[in-house]
């Protein structure tokens, strides 16, 4: 592994450069188990000095520590980073366990302040919204957003798990800059009208989950058997059971790819999405999250891996295979309401 920084690629027509790779920060501090925060702070360090310069977290992530823990990281080095976090998921006083999708201006603004107190910072590089309130209608949504950027809050506008129409409907109030989905060899479903509306209006993807949750790496294989008990993965249908099995039997031309290249499963993994920017034409910033700084410079090293076209034509099929969704409960996704 060199020190050679990646490139950097501009996150929509209008929206901040960043390296072709983020890191998502989800599991420092929330649904992975236990974190050791002295590696996770290394591997954050880490990531930077290799070009990753896009952290991605959100208030929901351990009911706002997950802001907390990034925020000294955040004050050392504010000019070099790009802040992104999100908003919506509501968590109920009387039940911290649940989250309730709010999308209403109020509770933009209530989020907007609280997730900048938590950061210590005077502007958020990039806001998203978390999920999609159905109730509220896009447009008043997005309304809201754009005029915390006139307020000087925020910078530029994200959306996660949208369709293509809510996509089209918020661009048309204000230049959204990215679209935050799953996408990987396991999880394809944005590909058939998300990816085209996207990239016919100048949006970038952020893929979160690029290593299927770790399950692309072979890192488990059965979540109820290896994974302590309060790992979110143990809840979603792809990891657990038969599915579990018959999903691991896919990794084999994951396998075979990695062999040929000397690589692990989980860098064929992310070069597959890396690709998908040449293949779907538009800017593709993936988001793997890591805790540790040898990972971060696995993943990293990704980024210079080409597939070839028949490696990728051995990986095309996984996708159509998988079983299980990839939520107990697909209605908050983009997939559930396409």
């Amino acid at each position: 592994m060199t020190d050679a920084r990646i490139p950097a690629v501009r996150l929509g027509a209008g929206g901040p450069e960043v390296g072709v790779q983020g890191l998502g920060c989800m599991g420092m501090s929330f649904a992975y188990g236990p974190t050791d925060a002295g590696q996770a702070r290394a591997a954050l360090e880490r990531a930077l000095e290799l070009g990753v310069t896009l952290y991605d977290t959100a208030d929901a992530y351990g009911a706002g520590e997950n802001e907390r823990f990034l925020a000294p990281f955040f004050a050392a080095h504010r000019d070099e980073v790009v802040i992104a976090t999100k908003f919506a998921l509501s968590i109920p006083e009387d039940d911290p366990t649940k989250r309730v999708i709010r999308n209403d201006a109020p509770y933009i603004r209530q989020a907007v302040e609280g997730s900048l107190k938590r950061l210590g910072v005077d502007v958020i590089d990039l806001y998203y919204m978390h999920r999609r309130d159905v109730n509220v209608p896009i447009e008043e949504t997005v309304g809201t957003m754009a005029e915390l950027v006139r307020e000087g809050k925020v910078k530029h506008l994200g959306l996660s798990e949208v369709t293509a129409d809510e996509l089209r409907a918020a661009h048309a109030v204000h230049p959204i800059a990215a679209v935050q989905s799953e996408w990987s060899l396991f999880s394809r479903d944005i590909e058939a009208r998300v990816v085209p509306a996207a990239r016919d209006l100048g949006v970038a993807l952020v893929p979160y989950s690029p290593l299927g949750r770790g399950f692309l790496t072979g890192s488990f294989t059965r979540a109820e058997q290896e994974l302590t008990a309060d790992d979110f993965r143990r809840q979603q249908p792809r990891f657990t059971g038969a599915n579990a099995t018959a999903n691991a039997a896919l990794l084999e031309p994951v396998r075979a790819a990695a062999e040929a290249h000397g690589a692990t499963l989980g860098q064929v993994a992310l070069a597959w999405v890396q690709q998908r920017a040449t293949v779907d034409a538009l800017p593709v910033v993936p988001i793997p999250g890591t805790r540790k700084p040898q990972r971060v410079e696995e993943n990293v090293a990704a980024t210079a891996l080409t597939l070839t076209d028949e490696e990728l034509a051995l990986l095309e099929p996984i996708a159509g295979k998988v079983a299980g969704e990839r939520y107990a409960d697909m209605a908050f996704t983009s997939a559930g309401r396409e």
